[in-house]
């Protein structure tokens, strides 16, 4: 980890050393932010032919759906909302949306109960997963971002892997509804209050980071660098040029939102298929949870390697 930077006025400073407990508190925040989708990559599936008899996989699937339109549409303005607004309200925020998930879950009379709840968990995940990421980054400063990227991703799907495998034991002793829902009413009553609380706001370090920037570059702005807050406002890249950049003109950053979207995909499809899969095949629901945790426990594992 990189050695803390001298003091700043106000007292800020960047580095993961620097600011140790809050990072580690983010950490364990956007723990409890994966845990939240983890409550369901065992069970929705199930749910919808079990419970509601949906008999057709694209209706079982509508879920997943409406949580990947809403999750990023929310990622497409997390960062503008976390510059105008600061971190920490954002944070709050979402959690806010996300407390009455689990609620509609157990609940839920019809299905389109459950599409609610997983519209209101994509807002969740949007803006609480990528504000834990931003905070971090502004911890962290320039010279460790990979590395507090991996740890914070790594501990997410951590959770989302081991909720998984809970939820699929629960349900196997107590039924599908409403025990392995109660580990997502604690997720998000613990997060809610450990953000209202303990976490503080950073959108200062970000402030602080530009000045230093700004002073080692006197002349102007990096060339041929997207520049940070720091940066003029007749500097900053406009939001279209923005998605253009990120999606058709520049190849490597077309690669990674292409990359990203496969990626994505994958993970829609592992949540919502495979367990219809195994439960057809004969499956106990313990053995589906355990089977659905295994593929964002290697997710998680290679998020630690590929940060650093």
């Amino acid at each position: 980890m990189t050695q803390p930077a001298p003091a700043r006025p106000g007292g800020l400073r960047l580095g993961l050393r620097a600011n140790l407990a809050q990072f580690c508190l983010l950490v364990g925040v956007n723990a409890l932010v994966g845990g939240m989708v983890g409550q369901e990559r065992s069970l929705l599936s199930v749910l919808a032919t079990a419970v509601f008899g949906l008999a057709a996989v694209s209706a079982a699937l509508t879920y997943i759906v409406a949580f990947g339109l809403t999750k990023a549409a929310t990622n497409f303005l997390v960062g503008t909302l976390a510059d105008r607004y600061g971190r920490k309200p954002i944070l709050v925020v979402g959690w806010l949306i996300g407390l009455p998930v689990p609620l509609l879950i157990i609940w839920a009379p019809t299905w389109s109960w459950i599409i609610a709840a997983n519209v209101l968990l994509g807002v969740n995940q949007g803006l609480c997963w990528s504000t834990t990421v931003i905070m971090n980054f502004d911890l962290a400063g320039p010279e460790r971002r990979g590395l507090a990227m991996g740890l914070n991703e790594a501990a997410g799907y951590l959770a989302v892997a081991v909720t998984a495998y809970l939820t699929g034991l629960i349900a196997a002793r107590a039924g599908l509804r409403p025990e392995p829902f109660y580990l997502g009413l604690a997720y998000a009553g613990l997060g809610l209050g450990l953000s209202t609380l303990l976490v503080h706001e950073t959108h200062g370090h970000a402030q602080l980071e530009a000045q230093l920037t700004d002073a080692q570059h006197p002349t102007g702005p990096n060339p041929g660098h997207d520049n940070g807050p720091g940066a003029a406002a007749g500097d900053q890249p406009s939001t279209r040029e923005i998605v253009v950049r990120t999606s058709l003109r520049e190849p490597a950053l077309s690669a990674c939102s292409q990359a990203g979207l496969v990626n994505n995909l994958n993970d829609g499809l592992a949540w919502g298929l495979l367990p219809l899969l195994f439960v057809r095949g004969g499956l106990p629901v313990g053995q589906v949870g355990l089977l659905a945790a295994l593929y964002p426990a290697v997710w998680d594992l290679g998020q630690l390697l590929t940060g650093p």
